[in-house]
């Protein structure tokens, strides 16, 4: 341990009793674990997490103009277009001038990145799966609508996917 900061990933840091039975300490604690097991399947393809989200989400929102890419996902505009260079040059998406207006780029998914997607996709189910195995089927769909109602508050009904 390295300043109250756990060395390793799977090191988990140190909490008084009171702090560790706290649903915020607990949902941490799921999310870092969460975040580490997807993100170490999706780097067996090559892919981080922020560019397999906007590849996914180009998928799902194609043709899509970079900034509503960018605030659609809540990412910075350089940043945006840092990771939409890189999936570009890795061949997974195509921009090119919007035709509704030649002053955006209109971005796609190309071939080769509906396969990948798809790859990353399995291994990020993997990993969910992994991360739930301690856990019937019905207390995965328990949890899931669980966390939903605690991620929006105030929206009955709301279940996790595009809005």
């Amino acid at each position: 341990m390295i300043f109250g900061y756990p060395a390793a990933m799977d090191e988990i840091p140190y909490a008084p009793a009171r702090i560790r039975v706290l649903p915020s300490w607990l949902l941490g604690r799921a999310a870092a674990r969460g975040h580490r097991l997807v993100a170490e399947a999706l780097a067996t393809e090559g892919m981080r997490m922020m560019h397999h989200a906007v590849l996914s989400a180009v998928a799902e929102l194609e043709p899509v103009s970079q900034a509503e890419l960018g605030r659609s996902l809540g990412i910075d505009p350089k940043d945006m277009v840092a990771i939409v260079n890189d999936l570009q040059g890795a061949g997974l998406v195509t921009r090119a001038p919007d035709p509704a207006d030649r002053r955006k780029n209109a971005i796609t998914i190309s071939a080769s990145g509906r396969r990948r997607l798809h790859r990353t996709e399995q291994l990020g189910d993997q990993a969910n799966d992994e991360l739930t195995a301690a856990l019937t089927p019905g207390e995965r769909e328990q949890l899931t609508g669980l966390l939903a109602r605690i991620a929006w508050p105030g929206e009955p009904g709301r279940v996790p996917g595009p809005r």
